[in-house]
């Protein structure tokens, strides 16, 4: 009996040190989405002066902003850059009005990454391609959030390093993001020749998806995400039926998780790296992100869900490259923030700004 009440004390004690973590490291980044440590500057590598940096709160200067987190990406990153320049370079001497920019962000890499990147800064001059470097590793949240809000775009597209998604892809969200714009406008078609209609001022949002990829995906990948993916999915099916599909074991864990710990309907996230944003949605929903690994993506759908910003997924083509930095060890890391995610938010911690 002595044992048992030794016990039952140490656990009380040590679930009672678990919350006051949680409750102290959700406090601590109550401030997160203000992130004034690591300023934003860019630099010309011919010139080496630094260049005026823009803010998401500025009038986009540019049609389409490409945003690329970098972390050891010296192989894999020149490829993927070779295929996009060449994409956009192409469709710009089709047509005048695509004005593009690729922003690359190095999240502090200890390879040859920030030399790999600023070559293509020299080959296709500052105002095509630019470079924020972080310093030091904070995260991929973090490093798309950074480049979001120093683009210039009407429209934002963040996208991975390895180039697992063809950048031709991009045409079928931006298609879907015009639609729902117009339709969000209620202008039909006639938008099209309404001078108030800007693309920019509308918030939306399009996630990419490899849902239709599933049967492939199943044949080519590790026993141990297939078994994850599958237990998952079928909690997702008997906690709220069919709904948006993507087949990567992490989106279901984590949405499950999300359905736990907010108590609402599960979003299946199209988790493929791939996503795009309107001026307006980016800026309200990078202003207030606060998480800056792996599960900013869930934060995102909260808070689109939040603003009642529209959230649409388009099929994309998608292989998968080696070097991926996501494995089974990252899980208890999804799963701690999602806890704080979900204490911030619903204690209030943390405030979700609506002043831009």
């Amino acid at each position: 009996m002595e044992y048992m009440c030794l016990l039952v004390a140490f656990c009380a004690i040590a679930i009672l040190g678990f919350v006051f973590v949680v409750f102290f490291e959700a406090y601590k980044r109550r401030n997160n989405h203000q992130h004034i440590e690591v300023p934003a500057i860019f630099e010309d590598p011919n010139s080496l002066k630094q260049v005026p940096c823009p803010h998401i709160v500025d009038p986009a200067t540019k049609y389409i902003s490409l945003i690329i987190p970098a972390f050891n990406e010296e192989h894999r990153l020149p490829g993927a850059l070779d295929e996009t320049m060449n994409y956009l370079q192409q469709r710009s001497l089709k047509d005048s009005s695509f004005t593009y920019e690729v922003v690359i962000v190095d999240d502090g890499s200890t390879d040859e990454t920030k030399r790999v990147a600023f070559e293509f800064v020299r080959k296709y001059t500052v105002d095509k391609v630019r470079i924020i470097l972080l310093g030091r590793n904070h995260g991929k949240g973090e490093a798309i959030r950074k480049g979001m809000l120093h683009s210039r775009g009407e429209l934002l597209l963040m996208l991975d390093a390895d180039g697992a998604t063809k950048v031709t892809d991009l045409e079928k969200l931006e298609n879907q993001i015009h639609a729902v714009a117009k339709s969000e406008y209620h202008q039909g078609d006639s938008s099209n020749s309404d001078p108030r209609f800007r693309i920019s001022d509308i918030p939306v949002a399009v996630f990419g998806s490899r849902a239709h990829l599933e049967e492939k995906a199943l044949a080519t990948r590790k026993w141990y995400r297939n078994f994850l993916m599958k237990g998952f999915h079928l909690v997702v099916l008997l906690a709220s039926g069919p709904g948006i599909r993507d087949t990567q074991a992490i989106s279901f864990f984590i949405e499950f998780f999300l359905a736990f710990l907010y108590y609402t309907p599960i979003i299946v996230l199209p988790q493929c790296g791939f996503k795009m944003f309107t001026r307006a949605a980016a800026r309200k929903l990078f202003s207030n992100v606060r998480l800056k690994r792996w599960c900013f993506d869930v934060e995102l759908v909260f808070l689109c869900k939040r603003f009642k910003i529209p959230i649409s997924e388009v099929s994309v083509n998608w292989s998968e490259i080696p070097g991926s930095k996501v494995n089974l060890l990252s899980i208890p890391n999804m799963l701690w923030e999602l806890v704080l995610m979900s204490v911030g938010y619903r204690t209030g911690m943390w405030r979700i700004s609506n002043s831009t």
